[in-house]
């Protein structure tokens, strides 16, 4: 992963994290593209001039900023416009394209984070970009009319956001709750989770309701579906294994679940996802 002209945001003793990438100069050019493929690693928080669609190819991304954590599970792509503070994890075995806009090429007035689908056209072109890096010298007027046209596939999958996000809270308590349910997907209840974070159930709805505009049931669906999807991408992953891995009581349940919040069954997501491979 490249951040183009990044600057620190956060405590400056991130920076010597050696899973931080280091930051590059200015960019040369107007557009182009990085491949991140190996071992996971953490950007540390920074923002950059440029406008960035990452896409992951394999395995999975999150992108962190102050409204909340942004799951980007393959075939997936995270924009993240110019300026905004961002902290980027890509777990164990991952391979990503990102391709960096200057904002000219793409306005966007909303200015956040966001999840978005991947139509075949625009997963094709994210392929395509590779030809051209971001590092490049000089200037190529094949790569400024491909990034032109482009720019304006983007514009349009801008107006497609994806349901991918997890509120995030630093009330110590939300933030205690949020983390039991990371690490107890499968079992995971309302009572359980009010007596990990210490406190009533009443209490533990109320605050998350205040701190999360949440109530805590959609947050543990929202979760689960999230972490179903990741798991989905995996070629050797069945819906079944996904639904017990997630917390399910029975398959059907499940698939009722995730065809209602991501607008298709788990066994035809999966099909699209693991298929799905841009052009080299």
């Amino acid at each position: 992963m490249v951040a183009v002209a990044a600057r620190s945001v956060r405590d400056s003793s991130e920076s010597a994290n050696p899973g931080v990438v280091a930051m590059r100069e200015v960019a040369q050019v107007a557009a182009g593209s990085y491949v991140h493929e190996g071992p996971g690693l953490v950007t540390g928080w920074h923002s950059h001039p440029l406008h960035q669609l990452e896409y992951a190819v394999e395995g999975l991304v999150e992108v962190d900023t102050d409204a909340g954590r942004h799951l980007l599970p393959p075939h997936q792509a995270a924009w993240i416009p110019a300026g905004v503070e961002h902290q980027s994890i890509l777990h164990t075995s991952i391979k990503t394209t990102s391709v960096f806009f200057e904002p000219t090429l793409v306005p966007d007035h909303a200015a956040r984070v966001r999840v978005l689908a991947v139509a075949p056209l625009l997963r094709e072109m994210i392929g395509y970009a590779g030809r051209w890096p971001i590092s490049r010298d000089g200037h190529d007027l094949t790569a400024e009319r491909f990034f032109t046209v482009m720019a304006s596939v983007v514009v349009e999958a801008l107006e497609d956001e994806r349901p991918l996000t997890l509120p995030v809270s630093a009330h110590p308590v939300v933030a205690a709750a949020t983390s039991y349910v990371a690490d107890h997907l499968d079992t995971a209840s309302v009572p359980e989770v009010s007596r990990a974070a210490g406190v009533s159930e009443r209490t533990l709805r109320r605050l998350f309701e205040t701190e999360l505009h949440l109530s805590c049931r959609d947050y543990l669906l929202q979760a689960r579906l999230l972490h179903a999807m990741v798991l989905l991408a995996r070629p050797d992953q069945s819906v079944l294994h996904t639904a017990i891995a997630v917390g399910f009581a029975s398959s059907s349940a499940f698939a009722r679940a995730f065809t209602q919040r991501c607008g298709e069954s788990p066994s035809r997501y999966r099909r699209r996802v693991v298929n799905a491979r841009p052009s080299s």
